[in-house]
């Protein structure tokens, strides 16, 4: 569904984050992700800058990052858990499949377990603080040449 609407047109990927300020290996993540983005930004405007075939092509290396520390919604979650390979005890607290997941978050939102990463247009999405894997699913966002 998002890759449809954001995967199209020349648009940014978009990776959300779901954040909890008050824990120590979100925050950690936020930070990660930040300077992740930063550095895409600032490679892409030095690669602009130092290539003659630069002028003809604009690397969009960038990601647009979503910071939430809402809960995902149903639909949501239900795309989270299948990113994941239907993981729901990663995500929400004490799950055992895709239907108790749904039912606890509904039930209390604090059983979702963050930090949470997520690039909706790839499909993919890291639960918890590996920044190594992280740092994979940033990597591994497709780099998009336009002809200008």
């Amino acid at each position: 569904m998002f890759k449809r609407f954001f995967g199209e047109h020349g648009a940014k990927n978009v990776v959300t984050l779901f954040h909890k300020p008050n824990n120590e290996a979100s925050t950690r993540i936020l930070t990660l992700l930040k300077q992740a983005n930063a550095q895409s930004v600032a490679h892409a405007t030095e690669d602009q800058a130092s290539s003659h075939q630069a002028q003809n092509e604009v690397e969009k290396t960038e990601f647009e990052l979503d910071v939430t520390e809402e809960a995902p919604t149903g639909d949501q979650l239900k795309n989270i858990l299948e990113y994941l390979g239907g993981s729901p005890g990663k995500v929400i607290q004490g799950a055992s499949d895709e239907s108790d997941a749904l039912r606890r978050l509904k039930a209390d939102s604090n059983t979702f377990q963050r930090p949470l990463v997520v690039d909706w247009n790839q499909g993919k999405a890291v639960a918890g603080e590996n920044e190594s894997e992280i740092m994979k699913l940033v990597r591994s966002i497709p780099r998009e040449t336009k002809k200008s």
